[in-house]
């Protein structure tokens, strides 16, 4: 899981990988006869079936790339949150594909890796022509649901990408990408961010850099839409103050709920409604359930310096280190933990919807980037009509529940589309 490889983890010796599997297993075993699950009734599935469902969070191409993973797989025993056929069975319209590079072990080439990532996604969208097409635009998503296809775009997770070269950055665009994370969580030289803003042995920048305002501004221009997940609270701040069109945060939740740096605050809430723009809401229970944060943070030492130990075996030997392989590793430290309930999921959604405004939520994930630590009952994208259901149950509207879906993020897409134009227009 990115989330901790920030904190690398491996098991000291293989007989305890081996307990961790078993952990995993055990876990899995008695959480899923127990879960009292969410039955999806008829006007439920109208609801999911009239709406373009929007994901904008998803870690899939790390799985494509390193795994060799095939979107069209229909192996029953795969653990991966997203394929075409679970997507099918959700109603998943859209999906931003995350083109995260781990800046650790990808130093002095980020960008290569980043070009690596984006052909994955191309390369599946070519493998299954008849389910899944690139996508660029609004306008190639209601085709791409027109003709009950997979909208498959891009974002960029972390500005390191960019090699502080605003050239790659136009050429990113090019390619298809269509949001860009400020910072993921390593600062970088020009945005920092809340994953290392209390290391006092890294450099910041009180938050964006002359230069990351131009990024934004850049972004603006291009119609790339400005991802503030991530992001050091001031950070946050001066994109808000710097930025031409609305923002999104791609994968956050809210720090109300939940104490973590990555969530959001309710004043950053109302300033993303005022901005005009979208909070998808991340999956990962320990943004969710402040019981499963705090059970993470009291293991998470012992799991990077066992991952770390692993790691390292792994670079003595000549062995390359595999994104697949931590994240099988990290589902294990994962399992110990007793998964939330899924309305914990449905609070942070309810909770935004009542402090921006119910047109400044979405869904962002984070899917195959959890190492499968998500709400009981979410275990993949087929899952995704029991939000529809839950929101149901709590008094929402089948229109409020099409925005939530995936109908506020596309009007932020299309406004960002719209200042674009307006941007690049010549002047009178």
């Amino acid at each position: 899981m990115r989330w901790l490889l920030l904190q690398r983890a491996t098991m000291t010796r293989f007989g305890l990988l081996l307990l961790g599997y078993l952990a995993l297993t055990v876990s899995s075993l008695a959480q899923s006869s127990t879960l009292s699950d969410i039955i999806v009734g008829p006007q439920a599935r109208v609801i999911q079936e009239s709406a373009i469902v929007v994901d904008t969070h998803a870690d899939t191409p790390q799985r494509f790339l390193d795994d060799g993973f095939d979107i069209g797989s229909t192996d029953p025993h795969d653990v991966g949150h997203l394929s075409l056929d679970k997507a099918q069975r959700g109603n998943l319209g859209a999906e931003f594909f995350s083109i995260w590079v781990d800046p650790e072990t990808n130093k002095g080439h980020f960008a290569q890796h980043t070009f690596d990532l984006i052909d994955s996604v191309y390369e599946q969208a070519a493998r299954h022509p008849d389910r899944m097409m690139m996508a660029f635009s609004v306008a190639d998503i209601e085709r791409a649901h027109g003709e009950h296809k997979l909208a498959a775009l891009m974002g960029i997770e972390g500005g390191h990408s960019l090699e502080n070269d605003m050239h790659l950055l136009r050429n990113y665009y090019r390619l298809g990408v269509r949001y860009m994370t400020l910072s993921w969580s390593n600062t970088n030289e020009w945005a920092d961010s809340s994953g290392d803003i209390n290391d006092a042995k890294i450099q910041h920048h009180n938050g964006l850099t002359d230069f990351g305002k131009q990024v934004v501004l850049e972004m603006n221009r291009l119609g790339m839409m400005v991802d503030i997940s991530h992001v050091a609270d001031k950070t946050f701040w001066d994109a808000i103050a710097t930025t031409k069109a609305p923002v999104i945060a791609s994968h956050s939740s809210a720090r109300a709920l939940v104490n973590a740096p990555r969530n959001m605050t309710d004043d950053m809430l109302r300033a993303v409604a005022k901005n005009g723009g979208v909070v998808q809401v991340n999956f990962f229970s320990g943004f969710l359930d402040e019981d499963y944060r705090k059970a993470v943070e009291a293991q998470a030492k012992d799991q990077a310096v066992a991952i770390q130990q692993y790691l390292d075996s792994l670079k003595a030997q000549g062995k390359p280190v595999s994104y697949v392989e931590v994240d099988r590793m990290e589902r294990a430290w994962m399992a110990k933990i007793p998964r939330p309930p899924f309305k914990v999921l449905i609070d942070h959604i309810d909770h935004i919807a009542k402090t921006a405004g119910v047109d400044h939520v979405g869904l962002g994930s984070d899917f195959d980037g959890v190492s499968g630590a998500t709400p009981q009952g979410m275990d993949s994208a087929a899952d995704l009509p029991k939000i529809t259901q839950a929101l149901l149950d709590r008094g929402y509207s089948a229109e409020d529940i099409r925005k939530i879906l995936g109908g506020n993020l596309l009007r932020v897409f299309r406004q960002v589309e719209f200042v674009s134009h307006e941007l690049q227009s010549p002047s009178p």
